[in-house]
């Protein structure tokens, strides 16, 4: 049976969806929302289908595989699957290299 999860999102991760909309937004309205509707309705879909998403092919080589992610456009929406619910942890631009954003996050404060 599957377990119904509650989806939460850190205060990075909604910062880091805010800064995306607002750059967006800027060039096409239109655009970021319908990116911010893609979003949410695939991330409220993590509910009760929280191993949808890839684990974090990074992390999986490094032997960390307690993370996924989803892909929606060039955007990585990377999520840890607890045992009562799904946190959402980061909003990244699948365009850069993750090793190099966790470590600009690390040195300036962020995750």
């Amino acid at each position: 049976m599957t377990q119904l999860r509650r989806v939460q999102w850190t205060n990075t991760a909604r910062n880091d969806l805010r800064q995306v909309v607002l750059y967006l937004k800027i060039r096409s309205p239109n655009a970021a929302a319908s990116l911010l509707d893609e979003i949410k309705v695939k991330v409220f879909k993590l509910d009760l289908l929280a191993e949808r998403g890839r684990m974090v092919l990074e992390l999986q080589a490094q032997g960390v595989f307690q993370y996924r992610e989803l892909l929606i456009s060039h955007w990585r929406i990377i999520y840890k699957i607890n045992e009562n619910d799904v946190r959402v942890l980061a909003v990244l631009d699948a365009r850069r290299n993750l090793e190099d954003l966790l470590l600009e996050r690390m040195l300036g404060g962020g995750i």
